[in-house]
This record gives C-alpha cells, sequence and structure tokens, in this order.
C-alpha cells in the first residue's frame, strides 16, 4: 500500500510539473492568427455592405417610383411638389375608392437621409432618388446620386 501511494504521489508531482499552461510565443502564434483571419474577414465583408446599402437604396427608388405612378393612376397628376412623397403615405384627398395610402411608411436612404422628390423633374416627368452616403448632390462612387433616372443603366 505504502508503494502504491508513492507511486500517485509521483505521478501527480510529474503531471504538475506537465501543467504549465500556454507559453508566450503559443499567445504570440494565437494571437496573429485571430489578426489575419480578422483582415481577411473585413476586407470582404465591408465592400459587400458598401454594395448592398446602394441596392437597398436603388430598390427603394424603385418601390417609390412605382408608389407615385398608382397616385398618378388614381387621380390622374403627379403629386405636386408641396405634397412631396408624403402624399403617398395617405389616400389622396377626396377620393372615396382608395381607403389607404400608396405606401406605408417612407423609407429613409441607407444612410438616414430622405429621398428626394421634384415634379417636374429634370431627368424625367418626376425624379425620385438619393444624395448617396455624403447626402449632397453628386459625387462618385459611394457618394453618388441614386434616382429613377439611372435604375435602367445601372
Amino acid at each position: 500500500m505504502k508503494h502504491l501511494i508513492c507511486k500517485l504521489n509521483r505521478l501527480r508531482a510529474r503531471l504538475q510539473e506537465d501543467d504549465d499552461g500556454f507559453s508566450l510565443i503559443e499567445l504570440m502564434v494565437v494571437i496573429v492568427i485571430i489578426g489575419l483571419l480578422t483582415t481577411i474577414v473585413v476586407i470582404n465583408v465591408l465592400p459587400s455592405q458598401d454594395r448592398a446599402m446602394v441596392e437597398k437604396a436603388r430598390a427603394d427608388v424603385h418601390l417609390i417610383e412605382q408608389a407615385v405612378e398608382m397616385y398618378r393612376m388614381d387621380t390622374l397628376k403627379y403629386p405636386s411638389l408641396e405634397d412631396g412623397l408624403e402624399a403617398l403615405v395617405n389616400p389622396p384627398k377626396g377620393a372615396s375608392f382608395r381607403t389607404e395610402g400608396y405606401i406605408k411608411a417612407l423609407p429613409t436612404d441607407p444612410w438616414g437621409q430622405p429621398y428626394q422628390y421634384l415634379f417636374p423633374g429634370e431627368h424625367g416627368k418626376v425624379d425620385i432618388f438619393s444624395y448617396g452616403a455624403d447626402g449632397k448632390p453628386g459625387g462618385d462612387g459611394m457618394n453618388a446620386d441614386i434616382g429613377n433616372w439611372k435604375a435602367d443603366k445601372e
């Protein structure tokens, strides 16, 4: 029995010697690997997010344009510049044929700005557009205007 206890004590001492944890080099290797993986993910995901924001703006412009056209078919005129896109949220005044608006709520563009409306438009009968990421007219890339006049060309 004494012999068995001696063996167990030696085994426990050997296990405690081997259980020192991670070395500094092992930790550095893991940190470098995590950094490389993070870099790869960021490089591949961020451009996709920018493209997704532009595509959402295009889809919103198309949706609003369809609502404007439904408004025109019902009332035989486009919403006035004074009424703007808000005219799409409520049924037209004095219209007994429609009990709801043409769109439930006006979306904001992916950058948090309201969509713009011009009647008469500079590019067509009506212009519906977002100023892009910078919120200013014109621009390139993410800052470019996104409007219903560009929908078929891009």
